[in-house]
């Protein structure tokens, strides 16, 4: 996906996001629910004016800070390499926090649900989806399980990201399960699976950077 269509969504996403706040502001109250715990249960509020923008404006400031940071890179020839997909995340991500900003939207209007049993799905899509764009990455100083070793190795680099792929994969269909269980360990159990998908990779970089140091000699 181009640098240009990849705009043009989060835009759209963005003027999305804001036209649902406009549309829901008559029915808002003053203090809007704006975080929930492991339950799933609201435990913090907001004022009005902060829940019907922040969301928006961070979907688009965090859109264009993550797509055009990398141009600072002085390896970003080799996330050109690998645009595609960054730019597909980028659209994963504005979307994920566009489904957010609807769900507490929704909150403030009344309605009710179980934030947890709502967001592990969401969450664990995009989790998954992140291994797909970890294993394409290339060596680069944003993107990535930038540990020492990878930094010090291509070989390094390149195997981390192929086995980091696969355990994002693997952890964000884990987090799936944990829609089978009450919410609060439903998300203990989503948590722990996406961290195990994010530290495995890190670990395994260290090893393979050491037997590589051992055979060198």
């Amino acid at each position: 996906m181009s640098l240009r269509t990849t705009l043009i969504v989060v835009l759209v996403l963005v003027i999305a996001a804001a036209g649902a706040s406009l549309l829901a502001a008559p029915q808002l109250p003053e203090r809007v629910p704006s975080h929930w715990n492991a339950a799933g249960q609201i435990d913090g509020y907001s004022s009005r004016e902060t829940s019907m923008w922040l969301m928006p404006g961070m979907i688009l400031g965090l859109s264009l800070l993550m797509l055009y940071l990398p141009k600072l890179d002085p390896l970003r020839k080799n996330i050109d390499l690998f645009r595609p997909s960054y730019h597909w995340m980028v659209i994963g991500l504005a979307a994920f926090l566009s489904y957010i900003h609807g769900l507490t939207l929704l909150a403030g209007l009344g309605y009710a649900f179980n934030m947890t049993s709502m967001i592990i799905p969401a969450f664990a899509l995009l989790f998954a989806g992140l291994g797909f764009l970890v294993e394409r990455a290339k060596p680069n100083w944003f993107i990535g399980f930038r540990t020492p070793w990878t930094l010090s190795s291509p070989t390094v680099w390149e195997k981390t990201h192929k086995l980091g792929g696969l355990t994002m994969k693997i952890g964000g269909a884990g987090a799936l399960l944990g829609l089978l269980l009450p919410p609060e360990s439903g998300f203990l159990l989503s948590m722990g699976c996406v961290m195990a998908g994010a530290l495995i990779p890190g670990i395994y970089s260290y090893w393979v950077f050491r037997r590589e140091q051992q055979g060198s000699k």
